[in-house]
Formats: C-alpha cells, structure tokens, sequence
C-alpha cells in the first residue's frame, strides 16, 4: 500500500526526532566521561604538588589549577592541556620568576585552548629576545581575571591566530618593561578579538602600555596611565587598524613621555578590516610639555566617531568633522587623576 503523503512526512520527522535524540544521548553521554576525568590539582609548600611547573606536567584537558598562596622562585612552566582553570586560592601566589623563562619565552608558555588564569602575579622574566613575558599565549582563547603583571620584560604577549579571543579583566599591568621600545605592558598579535576592562595599565617605558594587532578591540573602563614618572611611547596603540571600540577610560600621558602622541591607529598600514574607530565617554589628559596629539589616526579609516570625551591638558586633536562639537575641550586638569578601575 501507497503511503499518503501526510503519513511519509509524519515518519520523516519521526526519523529525524530519533537520530537527533540519539546524537544529543552521544554528546550527553561524552560530557559526563569528561567531567568525571577532570580534576583539581592543588599546589603548594605542603600540597602533593610542590610548584606550578609539577601540575603543568600532570595535568589533563578540563582539569583544575588551585595554586596556594605563596612564592613560587624560578618556577616556569609550559602548560598544553585545553580548557585548564589555573586558579590562585588563598590570595594571590607569586609565580616569582628571577630572570627565567620557559623555552625562553615566558614565565607561563600557554599552548592549549580555551585556558583561564585568575589571581597570580608573576614577576621576573627574562630571555636573551628582551621579550620575556609573564604569559606567553601560543593557544587559542584565553581570559585574564585579577592578574598582576610586573617587572617582567613584558606582561603578556600573544602570537598570531584569527580564531582567537583574548579578555583581560580586573587585572593590572605595571614596569613590564625593557626600555628599548620593543616590549610593552601588553602586546597582541594578530587575533580574533581583544577586550580589556575595569584594569589598570600604568610605566612602560619606551614601550607602550598597549598594543593590539587584533582585528576587534573593546578596550572599557580602563586606567591607562604613564602616571608621573612612565615614559611610554604611545600610551595606546593600535598599528594595524582594525574596529576599536574605546569607552570610558582614563587615558594619561606624562611630562616623560616620548612619543607626542597618546594613541596610535594605523601607523604601520591598515591590515585586517573593517576599520573603525569609536571613542566615547573618555578623559584624555596630557601632561606632557610640548606639542602633543591627543589621537594620530591614518588616512582612510572607514569611520571615526568621538562623542562624550573630555580632553584635558597640553594637546590637539585631529580634523574630524563635529568632534569639537559633540565633546569638551579644556586646558585645565580635572580633579580625578587618582581614579582607578
């Protein structure tokens, strides 16, 4: 007998209910045996594993990285597990480098995915590049939480991956530095997408206090400060282009300052577009003497927009038709400069 056409429909979509019921069971089924193998992996003086490194070596995909408050000395580590938590538990340990680097590269060398650290400071790298970095990120996606960066060549440092996100939030950056223009606060190649807030980014010297190759950039609530004695280049920069998202930060530059200009976009040649750049709600103060730019932006960026700024101190501003208009302009300080995230 002929199946009307009514019952063939009925029985494809019952087909379709069983296989999708069946692949959902296969995923449920692979998620429970995932996280049963996850583990926590305590570090500390008294715990079975003694310094980050001895973890790194020993962990596995999803695990967990509670490391005890204390000081970790010369401990560098490569971590290549994917989806690890690696976690500060009872304050914030001190990944305390003493001028060395894994593969001479990095405090911490992240090779996996998908990788959070959160509440460590790491301090101390050195390597014979002059880049040495408190994280190296070789891995894709990874999310900063409470860090402190300091006194290390520079803070964190990213390779090359379009697939690939980076959040910076609640951290602070500080004296990551070399002197010779090369290093920075913070540098990121060429990703996907960066976001940095509610951080606090302050003494680079000759570098700058942030650099971004990313394609996107939503850089909020940021302090980004030379503060009186920092001497960054550009306080920000962007070199490549790309959309630049910037809202509601504090961005300072000092009298030791030794680039005239405050923040950069696409001083080495637009790249990776669309390019937009998009300033709101911010306090730009300059205190450095001379001729200063608050903003240098290259020619054909497909949209600028400045709206709710406040620009304060010894500088000018680019030709952008209404930006005069739809912002404040003054010479004066304002009464907020020891405001941070």
């Amino acid at each position: 007998m002929m199946l009307s056409t009514s019952m063939r429909q009925e029985s494809e979509r019952a087909m379709r209910r069983r296989s999708f019921n069946a692949v959902l069971t296969i995923l449920l089924t692979l998620s429970i045996i995932f996280s049963a193998h996850a583990a926590t992996l305590h570090v500390g003086p008294q715990s079975e594993f003694k310094v980050p490194s001895a973890a790194a070596k020993a962990a596995r995909d999803g695990d967990t990285i509670a490391i005890e408050a204390s000081e970790y000395r010369g401990d560098v580590a490569v971590w290549t597990a994917n989806r690890l938590k690696i976690i500060g538990t009872g304050g914030r340990p001190h990944l305390k480098a003493e001028g060395r680097a894994a593969e001479a590269k990095a405090i911490c060398v992240i090779r996996g995915n998908d990788t959070l650290v959160e509440n460590i400071e790491f301090s101390g790298a050195k390597v014979p590049d002059r880049n040495g970095a408190g994280i190296r990120l070789e891995g894709r996606n990874l999310v900063l939480r409470n860090d402190f960066f300091h006194d290390n060549e520079t803070g964190v440092l990213t390779g090359v991956n379009p697939s690939s996100e980076v959040l910076i939030e609640h951290c602070e950056f500080a004296n990551n530095r070399k002197g010779e223009g090369l290093s920075h606060n913070v540098y990121i190649g060429a990703i996907g997408k960066l976001t940095v807030k509610q951080s606090y980014l302050h003494h680079a010297i000759t570098g700058h206090n942030l650099k971004s190759r990313a394609v996107i950039n939503v850089i909020s609530g940021n302090r980004i400060a030379d503060e009186t004695d920092g001497r960054a280049s550009y306080v920000v920069e962007f070199p490549n282009g790309g959309q630049v998202l910037m809202t509601s930060n504090v961005i300072q530059k000092g009298d030791g300052a030794e680039n005239r200009a405050m923040i950069s976009y696409g001083a080495e040649g637009l790249k990776t577009g669309p390019h937009r750049f998009i300033a709101r709600g911010h306090t730009f103060i300059s205190q450095r003497s001379g001729n200063t730019r608050f903003i240098n932006l290259a020619q054909d960026v497909e949209s600028v927009e400045f709206n709710g700024n406040m620009f304060a101190g010894n500088g000018s501003l680019p030709d952008v038709a209404g930006l005069k208009e739809n912002n404040v302009v003054q010479r004066e300080m304002p009464g907020n400069l020891n405001w941070k995230p």
